[in-house]
């Protein structure tokens, strides 16, 4: 179910000359789309991502590597590129999560008293002391470190996330990999722009849905059930791939490009969902620390997804003539065990929400 707003029992108080508490007013006082915070955020956001993802081609195929190096070297180059990518992939969040700034509210208790207590703000709130806020931060900050371990609903959401991060990872690996393989072997002889090209189109879908479609679809079903429908809908999807090698010309174009596209919402509306979950778990001064646990963890399931969907696909080539799941067959049902492994723990006892 979708989440119900209710009128808390209580008014809020806010603090004088705190940036959290004027965040917290604006939000009050502003009901509509926020459109210059979400530009703002696309913007930060692309100019720290375009860098790096052009950067990740050349990381991935260590051309550079091969090139500079000996034949004799060229082993212990490419180790040294792929040893320092997936420990950039690490430490990253855990440094990001570690240096972030836990939370806007920055009350100064020693510039606080009952004298500096202020009017509305165009609200009905009004400005608490500063004793009680003393007591309140000193007990937040004795337990948030703590605290975290043990808050099952936000370290359930993590697991699961990084589970659906693993299998993520592994099909974009094994998507390129399948897409470029011969026929014979049960690929469809793609070349790489062909399969750009595809990957720009699911790009393109993926936009318009998560502006336009995924708040509207969240509100009414939450979540949670999001993305438990779109695990199990991404299982029959990826049984069809396998089927896609006996087409070829405008159909086969036409069908890998939905398939794709839909594949991909369904992916990206999981993610969503689970970091939604994630942050609502924890107190606001919690949620940097509990988002770099996040992100940490992801990245160890994402460092191992890239390896392990290509020792899957490169062994199931080997195995064409089989009688149970020849060839890609294999490699798409790997997919689905993670996916449907995925899925069920998004049910209880396994994923909890913190109640409201």
């Amino acid at each position: 179910m979708a989440r119900e707003s209710k009128k808390p029992l209580l008014e809020k108080r806010y603090y004088e000359n705190c940036p959290g508490c004027k965040t917290d007013l604006l939000k009050q006082s502003r009901t509509g789309i926020p459109v210059r915070e979400l530009v703002s955020i696309w913007i930060a956001l692309l100019c720290n991502a375009l860098p790096v993802s052009s950067l990740f081609p050349f990381l991935y195929f260590m051309a550079y590597a091969v090139e500079i190096f000996r034949e004799e070297h060229q082993a212990l180059g490419l180790s040294i590129v792929s040893t320092s990518w997936g420990i950039g992939l690490i430490i990253g969040p855990a440094l990001g999560g570690f240096l972030a700034q836990e939370t806007l509210h920055m009350h100064n208790e020693s510039n606080m008293s009952q004298d500096g207590l202020c009017a509305d703000m165009e609200t009905s709130s009004h400005w608490s002391n500063a004793n009680e806020k003393k007591d309140e931060i000193e007990k937040n900050e004795s337990t948030s470190k703590g605290s975290l371990i043990r808050n099952w609903p936000l370290m359930s959401s993590i697991i699961v996330y990084c589970v659906f991060s693993l299998h993520d990872m592994a099909y974009s690996e094994i998507f390129s990999l399948w897409a470029e393989s011969p026929k014979k072997f049960g690929g469809l002889s793609y070349s790489t722009d062909d399969v750009g090209k595809v990957l720009a189109i699911s790009g393109l879908s993926l936009l318009v849905f998560q502006l336009w479609l995924y708040p509207y679809v969240e509100r009414f079903l939450g979540p949670v059930m999001i993305s438990r429908i779109a695990g199990i809908l991404s299982i029959p999807l990826l049984t069809c791939y396998p089927l896609l090698a006996t087409l070829s010309g405008f159909s086969l174009s036409l069908i890998l490009n939905c398939i794709s596209a839909i594949k991909n919402v369904l992916s990206v509306s999981i993610v969503t969902g689970m970091l939604m979950l994630q942050n609502n778990a924890v107190e606001q001064h919690q949620r940097g620390a509990a988002n770099g646990i996040n992100m940490t963890g992801m990245s160890l399931f994402k460092a191992v997804g890239p390896a392990g969907g290509g020792a899957i696909f490169s062994w199931a080539q080997k195995r064409q003539d089989s009688a149970f799941l020849p060839g890609d067959h294999m490699v798409f049902f790997m997919l689905n065990v993670v996916e449907a492994l995925g899925v069920l723990m998004t049910f209880k006892p396994f994923l909890r929400q913190r109640h409201q």
